[in-house]
Formats: C-alpha cells, sequence, structure tokens
C-alpha cells in the first residue's frame, strides 16, 4: 500500500489551534485563556492557586549541592509525554508564561554544565542545545491533538527620534520568532481604568471565518476579540 496521499488539491482546515497571547500584568492574559475548554496550565509564576483550571508548577529544583534535583526540561519532556496518551481528557494547554520556560530551559543547561551562561559552554554548543529543546517543546506541543496557548508578558520601546512607544511581547525576539512560527494567532489583551477589557488579534495566519470555528465555546470567545473575523460589507 503506498504511503502517498491522493494527488487532488484539498481544502484548507482554517481553524486556529495554537495561540501567542502577550499584554502587560493583570490585564487579562490567563483569565481569558482559562475559559478555554478542559484548560492545563502549566504555571511558571507561582499563581496557580488563584486559578480555576489545573495547573502543574514548572520550575528547576537544587540539591544541597547545588546540583539539579529537578531539571524543567525533564518536567516539560514528561508533560508533554503523558498529554500523548490517549487517556488524556484535557483539551487546551496554557504555557503561562513562555518568557519563564526559556528562562528555566537556560538555568537547567547552565547547572547541568556547571556554567553561568550559554556562551560560557565551548562552540556555541549552549545555544544550540536552548533552541534545539525550545523548538522541540514547541513542535510536541503544536503536535498535540489539542489547543496551545503560549502566554508572555509585554514591554514597551520608544523610539528616541520620534518619541513613538510601542508594545510588543517581553519574549525575546528569536524566541518570539520559534514560537509564534508555530501559531496561528496573535491575541494582544489590555486594561483600561478599573474594569475594561480589551483584546485584539494582532498578527495571524490566515483570515479565519466564524463558520470554520468547530467549538461553539472557543467561537463565542473568539468573538470577543477584535479584528478576529472579517467585518460584512454593508449591501447599501
Amino acid at each position: 500500500m503506498s504511503i502517498l496521499p491522493a494527488d487532488k488539491p484539498l481544502t484548507p482546515k482554517s481553524e486556529p489551534h495554537n495561540f501567542f497571547i502577550y499584554g502587560a500584568t493583570m490585564s487579562g492574559k490567563s483569565y481569558f485563556a482559562s475559559f478555554f475548554p478542559h484548560p492545563l496550565v502549566l504555571n511558571t509564576d507561582g499563581n496557580s492557586a488563584m486559578g480555576t483550571a489545573p495547573s502543574i508548577q514548572i520550575r528547576n529544583i537544587r540539591d544541597t549541592n547545588g546540583k539539579l534535583k529537578q531539571s524543567a526540561i525533564e518536567q516539560l519532556d514528561k508533560v508533554v509525554t503523558e498529554l500523548q496518551q490517549p487517556r488524556v481528557t484535557f483539551q487546551t494547554v496554557i504555557v503561562d508564561v513562555i518568557d519563564d520556560i526559556c528562562v528555566m530551559i537556560e538555568q537547567a543547561i547552565c547547572i547541568s554544565n556547571g556554567v553561568s551562561a550559554l556562551s560560557d559552554i565551548p562552540y556555541g554548543k549552549g545555544y544550540a542545545l536552548f533552541n534545539t529543546v525550545l523548538q522541540q517543546f514547541v513542535m510536541d506541543l503544536k503536535a498535540l491533538p489539542m489547543n496551545v496557548i503560549f502566554i508572555s508578558r509585554e514591554i514597551e520601546n520608544t523610539d528616541e527620534q520620534t518619541g513613538r512607544t510601542e508594545t510588543r511581547p517581553s519574549l525575546k525576539t528569536k524566541y518570539y520568532n520559534i514560537v509564534n512560527g508555530n501559531c496561528d494567532l496573535v491575541i494582544h489583551t489590555q486594561k483600561f481604568g478599573n474594569d475594561t477589557y480589551y483584546r485584539s488579534v494582532t498578527d495571524r495566519r490566515t483570515e479565519y471565518q466564524p463558520e470554520n470555528i468547530s467549538d461553539p465555546k472557543i467561537l463565542r470567545l473568539l468573538q470577543s476579540v477584535k479584528n478576529m473575523f472579517p467585518t460584512k460589507k454593508s449591501n447599501k
């Protein structure tokens, strides 16, 4: 039996399953993500007890000698392996926050190699190992039959010549490119005043239509995001 597919055009499945959400502290990033169906949170900031979704605290733990007792890299690998099992009932994985995951991966590599920075590992092997671990983690999550949400903080950059301030994810650009390259939507969250929350799409893989979103719960969530769906033109 041939392993090649039939030689005929396919209809693209234009439904987002991988999301990158960024915003300032307390702007509703985690809150919005928590409404996705059956979520599991890979938490890094220690506030998992404040949420309603089941969570796993990701961290590096050292023993009394300073050696790794628990590696975040090995912990993430075990989580992904568990999520690949058919008995799993979770439908959404939330990485909250991806910035800290990157720091933990770097820290685990440095501790294991007895160095203070990746640059201290000869011949660029430290950076190469980091990129391999991060790319594998992101791709393994993407391959899961569920929604994946990466959450990041935000920073402001001001152009000294124009004085214009731009807001962007705090995740380093080289890491952002790895993560975002495997995402379908980028959503920016904002908070105005005491209780006004705003969400908008800032980047997308393709133009999505409401009728292509198979899960009604996710459709309702995405309908609350500005610029998510094309605006219907008036016949007037």
